[in-house]
């Protein structure tokens, strides 16, 4: 096996939790292999870079191994070499910590639907969005 899709790997690999975001993260362009954007049926080989914006942070890897299948966590850690810069990982803890007080509900509303839970992650990821 010389390459893999990079949707696949990325999924694999456990970078994201399921091939379907992998592929849509490939499609919104979040995804590259050295400094090209890439598509989900595009090819990594072992050796190259491989650059993930998720979540509000920019994320670096080295391809180690190639694997198409989903495994553990341990052994999927030994797969890349995570690159990203200690600073790009440490970059919102200083700014989240004592910004917000602890999410409330009012007394007795109990558990949001389904319905209210959509829409309180549609706001945060409206308010919070990182990536663009």
């Amino acid at each position: 096996m010389d390459k893999v899709r990079i949707d696949k790997w990325l999924w694999s690999v456990r970078i994201f939790k399921s091939r379907t975001i992998a592929t849509a993260a490939c499609k919104a362009g979040r995804v590259k292999i050295g400094e090209n954007t890439v598509k989900p049926s595009d090819k990594v080989a072992v050796g190259e870079m491989v650059y993930v914006k998720k979540e509000g942070f920019n994320l670096e890897f080295r391809v180690v191994k190639l694997i198409e299948k989903r495994v553990g966590a341990p052994i999927a850690q030994t797969c890349y070499e995570n690159l990203t810069p200690e600073d790009e990982m440490n970059k919102f803890s200083n700014w989240f910590i004592g910004k917000a007080g602890a999410e409330r509900r009012e007394k007795g509303a109990g558990r949001p639907t389904k319905r209210e839970r959509r829409e309180i992650d549609a706001w945060k990821n409206w308010h919070f969005d990182f990536d663009e």
